[in-house]
């Protein structure tokens, strides 16, 4: 009897493949619809590069920061995989970088 139970538990052992990709259900998760983070992001990033130049610009560009340096931190810490997190990561390095060289100029 102890004998199934271990197959059983060596079957259900997750490879790293599904550790990197697969969710909780067991689906492989890439990109998902984007959140309102994201959402909101974007649309600042957008308008930012629309306007040229005085306050609304720079409110647009910490509001496209904020949001997506939030998305990126939700990934990072409450992302459904290995991979979505190292998004998260990634993406959270990147803003800090990018932040980094706007204070240098």
């Amino acid at each position: 009897m102890s004998s199934q139970s271990d197959q059983v538990l060596e079957a259900k052992k997750p490879t790293l493949f599904d550790r990197i990709f697969r969710d909780s259900e067991g689906n492989i998760v890439i990109a998902q619809a984007p959140n309102l983070p994201v959402l909101v992001g974007v649309a600042a990033a957008i308008f930012q590069y629309v306007l040229l130049s005085g306050q609304l610009q720079m409110a647009a560009e910490l509001i496209a920061f904020g949001a997506l340096f939030t998305w990126a931190w939700q990934e990072l810490f409450e992302g459904v995989n290995y991979f979505r997190r190292a998004l998260g990561l990634i993406e959270l390095l990147s803003l800090m970088a990018l932040g980094l060289s706007f204070l240098s100029m």
